[in-house]
């Protein structure tokens, strides 16, 4: 609508200054003409707008300018609520400030939008934590905080998972993530795009230099690179295990980020079921297929969790790690109270796992 294009011309111009009619078009897709009626629109409604001509003319308001409108519809203000979860501005030692400036947005907001705004801040909450995360660092974020923000270079003690001794790392930072409550620094290191847990930083101290990041690159796609690199290093052992249908539902939340296909896909694509759900066609009575992909092959280990409930039938070296943890857990138990050594075998009422296509 016209008049939300009006509305939304006028913040973009107090946002941002002077702006090019062509930068303008390109952001509410419309050509740069719309654009130069729009502002004539403006202008004969006694908005002080006006447009300078040369190599960095755009269109811009009189200095000084400012209007209190706050443009947001019923929705708009609704959104903003939802989204302000306090985890990540907790860690930047935002609260106060996000508190605040929900209380300006409120005052700002149109009469009629309050009420549903002010329900959905009592009656929606984010929390970005998964359930049973483990024991959490305390992160410090002043310095990565000030460093991306000065941008400046920084140089940080780093310790990779698995490795007790830290090392020493120069980097040029884009920004900060918080991802399921867990923030990550998005650097480059040594012109190449690298992530780090900010709970393994063991110290950071920002450099007078500046921040020798890569032209026309930015945050969103540096990280959607390190997220994409990370997700495929992730899913390297193909994995087919049969699921008893009585854990069905236990089984597909907890192992829910390495399920490589829906429950019941075949390998060559053919359906052999739809998602796991009873009466599922070509399941087998009460056993269904489950492809799940892991990082590695002594990731296997985490079926292990469910018993006899879920049976690993491919590859053959993922069984082979499964019986390797069976014997050395048998064992462990075996000499602590003393018995006589298990001969490793299940209980006589578990269910068969049915022969068939694998």
């Amino acid at each position: 609508m016209k008049s939300d294009r009006l509305l939304a011309i006028l913040l973009l111009l107090q946002t941002r200054g002077r702006v090019p009619a062509e930068e303008l078009a390109a952001e509410l897709e419309v050509s740069a003409r719309t654009i130069y009626r729009d502002i004539e629109a403006l202008s004969a409604a006694g908005v002080p707008v006006y447009a300078e001509r040369g190599r960095h003319g755009g269109i811009t308001l009189l200095p000084g300018y400012r209007t209190d409108v706050s443009g947001l519809t019923a929705d708009e203000a609704r959104a903003l609520f939802v989204l302000a979860a306090p985890g990540p501005h907790s860690a930047l030692g935002l609260d106060s400030a996000l508190a605040s400036a929900l209380r300006k947005v409120m005052a700002a907001l149109p009469a009629p939008h309050r009420p549903a705004a002010d329900l959905t801040s009592r009656r929606i909450l984010v929390d970005p934590d998964r359930w049973l995360p483990g024991p959490r660092t305390e992160v410090e974020l002043d310095v990565l905080h000030t460093a991306v923000f000065a941008d400046r270079r920084l140089r940080i003690r780093y310790r990779h998972g698995g490795d007790s001794r830290p090392h020493t790392y120069t980097v040029d930072p884009y920004g900060l993530v918080n991802k399921a409550g867990v923030w990550y620094l998005v650097a480059d290191r040594r012109g190449s795009p690298a992530l780090f847990r900010a709970d393994r930083i063991a110290a950071a101290t920002a450099l007078e230099d500046p921040v020798r990041r890569r032209t026309g690159v930015e945050l969103a796609d540096v990280w959607h690179t390190l997220r994409r690199r990370v997700e495929e290093r992730n899913r390297d052992v193909r994995v087919t295990a049969r699921v008893h249908r009585s854990r069905l539902g236990m089984f597909t939340r907890i192992v829910a980020p390495v399920l490589a296909a829906p429950l019941g896909t075949e390998a060559d694509g053919d359906s052999a079921g739809d998602d796991g759900a009873e009466g599922a066609e070509g399941a087998e009575g009460d056993w269904v297929t489950a492809r799940l992909a892991f990082s590695a092959l002594p990731a296997v280990s985490v079926l292990l969790q469910f018993g006899p409930w879920v049976r690993v039938v491919d590859p053959p070296e993922a069984i082979e790690e499964l019986l390797l943890r069976v014997r050395e857990t048998a064992v462990l138990y075996d000499r602590q109270s003393g018995s006589a050594p298990s001969d490793g075998a299940l209980p006589q009422a578990v269910p068969e796992v049915p022969s068939g296509p694998r």
